[in-house]
């Protein structure tokens, strides 16, 4: 067999690849409807669901209720990420801190979506890309609000010379924390997709272990690391 139909072989039965689910054409642009759009829908309407309900716990909660484990386990969340945003960004953490922990919350989710029998929506550099052009706007932005003008000018430091070399700095930003991200969840989802491949038809308890580590381990530290990065970027153009 050649490298040729080997390669169309693994193209076509592979779970990793992003499949087209369906085509509709609007104004004469055919427009497709793909496995990341759906698993990036549901993703975002699971956090909304438990965001709402959540929301009506809280607000019907008497102090001399006992915690149910659905309110204990939100408190935790809550305090958990408003920790971890306090312990990086200091007096900058209530500003941050509810766009922190709904990116965080994101990625997270969105990261262990396999587990469920999706494709993760960070897998696809388009969502990466998104999440990265998010933070460098982020970024700009509060760098301009603290600074002024004195932002664009700390480009020409220490040295004026050096201005190329820091603009490819700011410019890097959105492009490192993207291909982190993609690299990361995309090499897990490549490799559970070939394992599934190998082992199939037995693929029962093996491959729940390798989920373990590929979705929930590798996914949780990407979320954060992403979100750590994010604050340290911000921080340091709002520090005085």
């Amino acid at each position: 067999m050649g490298s040729e139909s080997l390669t169309a072989m693994v193209a076509g039965d592979s779970s990793f690849m992003i499949k087209t689910l369906y085509t509709f054409k609007l104004n004469g642009v055919s427009l497709n409807i793909d496995t990341t759009h759906v698993a990036l829908l549901l993703v975002s309407v699971f956090i909304l669901v438990m965001a709402v309900i959540a929301r009506i716990k809280i607000n019907k909660v008497d102090a001399s209720d006992t915690p149910g484990m659905f309110q204990n386990a939100i408190e935790i969340i809550v305090e958990m990420l408003g920790t971890m945003v306090d312990g990086i960004m200091g007096k900058n953490a209530n500003k941050f801190v509810n766009y922190i922990s709904t990116l965080f919350l994101f990625i997270i989710i969105s990261n262990i979506s396999g587990l469920f029998g999706l494709r993760p929506p960070t897998a696809d550099y388009g969502v990466t890309l998104c999440l990265g052009l998010i933070t460098f706007i982020l970024v700009q932005f509060n760098g301009i609000k603290k600074n002024r003008i004195k932002h664009f000018t700390a480009l020409f430091q220490p040295i004026w010379f050096l201005f190329p070399i820091n603009l490819i700095g700011e410019f890097a930003v959105p492009l490192s924390l993207s291909l982190r991200l993609f690299g990361n969840v995309m090499s897990g989802t490549v490799l559970m997709g070939l394992i599934y491949d190998l082992l199939s038809p037995f693929t029962v308890a093996y491959p729940a272990v390798l989920h373990a580590y590929f979705d929930l381990f590798s996914g949780c530290i990407q979320a954060y690391v992403f979100c750590m990065l994010t604050m340290v970027y911000v921080n340091d153009k709002i520090a005085d």
